[in-house]
């Protein structure tokens, strides 16, 4: 008998979204939780994989990518929390590289989610704007 799952927990994105939460959840045990930013980091680092949970388990696009689009705000604000931790000097870039490469993927998924089911977006092939080659 094979384990059932949430289509959620069969998600790449959703499985990086978690490794994230346990490597931030180690480098948080160096972070002083006076600072207003160990519970933004907290906060916004739970709140990836908890949209993608959601927005998987929505019936149309525009909601599913409403709950992606929250999803990759997130990231990209866990994103300036490690800044925010190296500028105070918390921890040294050194040490936020491997974080920062997790969310660096988790956005792409995430953007390529949105951009693959929402056709309500207007996109242009660049070709419109720079030409073709032998245009240029």
């Amino acid at each position: 008998m094979s384990e059932q799952k949430f289509d959620h927990e069969k998600m790449h994105v959703y499985q990086e979204s978690l490794r994230f939460v346990a490597w931030v959840s180690v480098l948080l045990e160096a972070v002083p939780k006076s600072l207003a930013v160990y519970n933004q980091m907290d906060r916004a680092s739970t709140s990836i994989p908890l949209n993608i949970a959601e927005g998987t388990a929505k019936f149309t696009a525009a909601d599913k990518n409403r709950f992606y689009d929250v999803a990759r705000g997130s990231a990209v604000e866990c994103a300036a929390c490690l800044d925010v931790l190296v500028v105070k000097q918390i921890v040294k870039q050194e040490d936020v590289f491997e974080g920062k490469n997790g969310l660096l993927k988790i956005v792409a998924m995430l953007v390529r989610l949105i951009r693959s089911s929402d056709t309500s977006r207007f996109r242009e092939d660049a070709e419109f704007y720079c030409g073709t080659e032998d245009e240029q």
